[in-house]
Formats: structure tokens, sequence, C-alpha cells
């Protein structure tokens, strides 16, 4: 995978919380809002998390794949069909430096606003996308285990106070194509990466690894 991608590991892994109190009478840290369930995995910073991928009913569905800074689902994923640029060094958006910005552009902006993010967008309220330091705290105040659940590879991911969830391996989308569903997992994170304007954080694991790592914008990945 890392020969298409061209990334460089990091840190951690995750997908979609919210942060809201506009939600349903919590039963077992599990609650609903805009009705869509939530976990309470016992995180120090009171996160919930989604229990279904952002256009998934279950679980064990692997959902919508969106580009970065996209959010409805389409048949190609590619440069030419990129939102806010043709190409790295054509940016219209989520730009600091010039170089990359198409005509010079810049905007300074390192996460994405509310109507880019594909989780806000499709399912409102409070829910968002989220950023590298969230998932930071995912990775490591979790117990994470590769395990097949409903015939789906993924993660269980275990919280402080024995709540969890499960990632399914959902793989991703480049071209037309889908590629490495049921081995590896490529979950949007809401943070551009600092140094180079066109790539930006993403969650990723397969069976022995769990790690954050950074590529293009274009692709189609999964949101939590």
């Amino acid at each position: 995978m890392k020969r298409i991608l061209t990334i460089i590991a990091v840190v951690a892994i995750g997908l979609v919380f919210f942060t809201s109190c506009e939600s349903s009478i919590e039963e077992n840290g599990v609650g609903k809002h805009e009705g869509h369930e939530y976990v309470d995995l016992g995180l120090p910073s009171g996160l919930k998390w989604a229990t279904c991928n952002v256009g998934a009913t279950t679980p064990e569905e692997y959902g919508d794949y969106f580009a970065w800074g996209e959010v409805e689902p389409k048949e190609t994923y590619n440069w030419s069909t990129y939102k806010y640029g043709t190409d790295y060094d054509q940016l219209t958006k989520y730009c600091s430096d010039s170089y990359y910005g198409k005509d010079d552009f810049t905007d300074n902006k390192t996460l994405l606003d509310p109507e880019d993010d594909a989780a806000t967008a499709n399912w409102g309220g409070a829910w968002r996308m989220p950023t590298k330091e969230e998932q930071d705290e995912l990775i490591n105040n979790c117990t994470w285990t590769w395990t097949t659940q409903s015939g789906v590879n993924g993660y269980k991911v275990v919280g402080p106070n024995g709540n969890s969830i499960f990632l399914p391996a959902a793989g991703y989308r480049n071209g037309t194509s889908l590629n490495d569903e049921g081995s590896f997992g490529f979950y949007w994170l809401s943070s551009l990466f600092p140094r180079l304007s066109y790539y930006v954080y993403y969650a990723y694991f397969y069976s022995n690894s769990v790690s954050e790592e950074f590529s293009y914008r274009y692709y189609g990945f999964t949101v939590r």
C-alpha cells in the first residue's frame, strides 16, 4: 500500500466523535445524537465515538468513501475530480504555502471547516472528524485487537471503561477501484500536514500495526 500513497508513519488511528450535550440518555455509555449511535469509551477527554462509519448502518459495514474535504462519495478519485485543486501545486483551499497554491493562493487553514467535514455534513449536529491529537488519545488509551466480526476483518478498540468500537478494514479508493478491503483500514483525520499542504493525516491499520500517516487528499478513505 505504501508503494502507492507515498506515506510516512507517525502515531495513531481513529474515526469520528462528537462533544455535544444534545444527545439521548446514555445506557451503559451508549447513546444517540442526531439519530446516530455513539459510545463513551472512558477516554480522559470525555470524547464519544461513533459506532459506525459515515454511510454505514452497522459497525461492520464499510460505509462511504470520501476525498479529504469533500462530503459526498463519487465514482472516480484523482486530482482531476478533486474539489479543492487539480494537482498538488494547484490547491484552492487549505494551503499554508504559496508554492502549492493556485496562483500563489494561501489561506493558512489547517483544520477542516464544518462544511467540508464529511461527518458534520452528513450527520449534522456536533458530529465531526477527529484531529490528529484526538487520534493520539484513542491509540494511547485503548487496547487494539485485530479480529473478525460478523465475517468482517478489522480492529476491536476497547476503552479504559471496557466499552468498545469496531473499525472495519475497508480499504481505500483510487481512480475507480476499491483496494485492500478486508486487509487495511484508511480513515481520514481533519488535520492538514503542516509542512506540505497537499498532504493530510489519516489513520492507518492492518493486522500487525496501527499508525497515523499522511497522504494525498484525493484518495477515497472512510470516515468514522
